[in-house]
Order: structure tokens, then C-alpha cells, then sequence
């Protein structure tokens, strides 16, 4: 008997409009989906973390919804590297249950971020979680960049804003995608929106994309009408190919 194909998560960023995934997990929970790899960009690295730390869903959603900037960052001394640094979001970690390694989660997990030096998209499978996380959503101009091993890393959507390479690197052969806005072309440091736009039309992804029109990723105010945005999108998605095996059966 061959084994279960490995399923994957890919979560896409979109500051505040990353509220959606949680309406895509309850989805995902309710059609008994369980992926075995969750990689998530920015926003999506947030939530994929709590989703693959085993938080529940429900919590997930009660942070969500309460969460502001405060949340993640503080007004920072230091302007230069960035508004607010990200001493707020290793004390949000940390109340939830501390600060563990990537490794311990009980669901792989890895988070994607951009290495300024080689300009291309590095994947965080190992190490301390806030670190990961901090170098994902590190807008630059916003958040400082995380220096690590020799690395400068700031946002992940800079190069792969759509974390599909990432899943597959890590084993998954069936890839649930989520975006949530574009690729950023229009930033001369990477072009990658090709190569991830030929990797949303393969047969192994199943690409999830919700209609976000007229809702901020920088305000919070759309919080409840994004996550029922990505639960409606995820059931419609899901529902289709229901229907379609079953057609071919």
C-alpha cells in the first residue's frame, strides 16, 4: 500500500489581512484536512506557527481579533533600523507558552524570510521560533532585519510572498496554498512572481485565494469580514474538487 501523500500548508503574507487563514484553518479542521507541513511568509508565518505549535483554532482567531501593532512591535529608540522593533512579538510568544525551537513544534513548520545578501528567500526549519518569526515579518522600514548565522533577513514577501517552494522543499507533495495579495514586483531586489505563479498552477497545489477587495493589510478594523472571507473562499475551493472527483469517479 502506498504511502499517504504528504500534505502541505502555505500560508501567504499580508500584515492584517492574514486574519483570512484563520478562516481557511477552521475550514481545513471541519473536512478533517490535517497538514503535515505548514510553512507561512510574514503574516502567515505568524499564524502557521500558532496552527503548527497546536494552539487551537479557536485561539488562534481570539488572538487574531484582539491583536494590534502592539502586539508585534514597539516604538523603537532606534528609528533608523526601523519603527518599532520586535521585542513586542518575542513577549507575545513567550505568554503563550514560551519561546520553543522550530524542531519541538508538534507539527513541522518553517517560516520563510529574504536574505538581503543573496536576495533570495531563506527557509527557518531550526532554532529559536521568535527569531524565525521576527525575520519574517520584518518589513523593511518598519521592523529592523534580524542578523543570524551571518544572514541579513527582513520581510519574506519580498522574495516568495506565496510559500509553496518552501512546502515542497520540506516534503509535501499536495500543497494547500493561500495568498493573499501579489508577489512584490515591484521591488528590484528579487523577481520571483513567475516561478511561484507556474508553481500555483501545478496539479499539486491546490491554490486558495480569497476575495480581500476593498480591506486593508495595515488596519485591523476588517479583522471579522477577512476571516470570513477566507473561510468562504476555502469552502468554495474545497467543495469544487470535491465535486470534481466525483464527477471522475
Amino acid at each position: 500500500m502506498a504511502p499517504r501523500p504528504q500534505i502541505g500548508l502555505a500560508l501567504g503574507g499580508g500584515g492584517a489581512l492574514g486574519a483570512a487563514h484563520v478562516g481557511v484553518l477552521r475550514v481545513l479542521a471541519e473536512k478533517h484536512i490535517r497538514p503535515d507541513i505548514v510553512t507561512g511568509t510574514s503574516a502567515g508565518a505568524l499564524v502557521g506557527a500558532a496552527y503548527a505549535a497546536g494552539i487551537p483554532i479557536r485561539t488562534i482567531e481570539k488572538i487574531v481579533r484582539d491583536a494590534s501593532w502592539s502586539t508585534f512591535g514597539r516604538l523603537t529608540a532606534k528609528p533608523r533600523l526601523g519603527l518599532l522593533d520586535t521585542s513586542a512579538l518575542a513577549a507575545t510568544i513567550d505568554d503563550l507558552g514560551g519561546d520553543p525551537l522550530i524542531e519541538d513544534l508538534p507539527r513541522r513548520f518553517g517560516a520563510v524570510a529574504t536574505d538581503l545578501r543573496t536576495r533570495k528567500a531563506m527557509l527557518l526549519t531550526a532554532g529559536p521560533l521568535s527569531e524565525a518569526l521576527r525575520a519574517s515579518i520584518a518589513v523593511p522600514g518598519l521592523f529592523p532585519p534580524v542578523r543570524t548565522g551571518g544572514h541579513i533577513l527582513v520581510d519574506g514577501g519580498i522574495a516568495a510572498n506565496l510559500p509553496i517552494e518552501a512546502a515542497r522543499t520540506m516534503g509535501a507533495d499536495l500543497v494547500i496554498a493561500v495568498r493573499l495579495r501579489p508577489e512584490w514586483e515591484r521591488l528590484p531586489i528579487v523577481r520571483s512572481a513567475a516561478g511561484i505563479a507556474r508553481m500555483e498552477r501545478e496539479p499539486s497545489t491546490i491554490l486558495i485565494q480569497p476575495d480581500l477587495r476593498g480591506m486593508s493589510q495595515w488596519s485591523r478594523d476588517d479583522v471579522p469580514r477577512l476571516i470570513a472571507a477566507g473561510r468562504e473562499a476555502a469552502a468554495e475551493t474545497l467543495e469544487s474538487l470535491d465535486a470534481r472527483k466525483a464527477m471522475a469517479a
